[in-house]
């Protein structure tokens, strides 16, 4: 069981397809469902890059925010969910694998101001109380001001970066700042350039938790919805997202039990899942 919240920073894109390549990748034990978040103030990706727009724009964060002013939040959150459970291609598992869209105009996030608290408030409790796994994507900017809640309240965060000179050399400051104002944070590295994680620790002074091969034409499936090669879950940056999903669950439940070891977290308000 976990809250998993993903952050990036200036010079290191790849965030949001780092996220959907875990989702779709994620290890479910029966029973168990994941829910990808796109939490970024910038505005979300996923409708018109992975989905090329097929959708419009009927699901996001700001139709939640509105339905939070009529104290309706809970339900309109699971309406709001995207399936994309799927197996190169074909669907599987019908709502295992959820997206809750972000918004598509990053100035909508000035209605979410009131919203993030209370977003935070019902990861934990989907967590603890129907079974699904949360993984948040805050994009460049949103660990910090007043969406860092998000952050705050996940069992893991991890920056996304890049082993590049100009890429490590964007993170230090924000992985210093997010280390500062929620301590234990981890790094998932794209392998792009030429330094190996234990110069990356060296750099950043935080350990890498998982790598992702750079891989552009695999990533813009992901990314911008480019057509799916045959067998495209066996590519070799999807295997290394199942690996990385692994180690992130066993990371996310060994910081929730040092910090919480009687599971006294308080949740939000929870509807059973639809």
């Amino acid at each position: 069981m976990a809250v998993i919240a993903l952050a990036g920073c200036s010079g290191a894109p790849g965030v949001t397809t780092s996220a959907l390549a875990l989702l779709l990748s994620w290890p479910l034990e029966p029973g168990r469902r994941m829910i990808l978040a796109e939490c970024d103030p910038d505005g979300g990706a996923v409708l018109h890059g992975l989905l090329q727009g097929t959708l419009g724009d009927r699901y996001g964060l700001r139709n939640i925010s509105v339905a939070a002013r009529k104290g309706e939040f809970s339900d309109a959150f699971w309406r709001q969910l995207i399936d994309l459970s799927s197996e190169d291609g074909k669907q599987v598992s019908p709502r295992d694998r959820l997206l809750l869209p972000g918004i598509t105009d990053p100035a909508q996030a000035a209605s979410l101001v009131s919203v993030w608290k209370v977003l935070a408030q019902m990861f934990r409790g989907i967590d603890a109380e129907t079974g699904h796994d949360v993984l948040i994507d805050l994009g460049r900017r949103g660990a910090y001001g007043p969406s860092g809640v998000l952050a705050e309240q996940a069992d893991a965060v991890l920056v996304v970066v890049r082993n590049t000179l100009r890429c490590l050399q964007a993170a230090q400051a924000r992985v210093s700042e997010l280390e500062e104002r929620v301590g234990d944070i981890g790094l998932i590295v794209i392998d792009e350039g030429p330094y190996p994680a234990g110069e990356v620790q060296r750099v950043l002074q935080v350990p890498v938790v998982a790598t992702l091969p750079y891989a552009p034409k695999d990533a813009r499936v992901l990314s911008d919805g480019a057509e799916q090669p045959r067998h495209f879950t066996k590519s070799p940056l999807m295997k290394a997202a199942r690996t990385g999903s692994s180690v992130l669950v066993q990371r996310a439940a060994m910081r929730r039990a040092r910090l919480d070891p009687r599971g006294t977290f308080a949740t939000g308000e929870v509807t059973r899942a639809r």
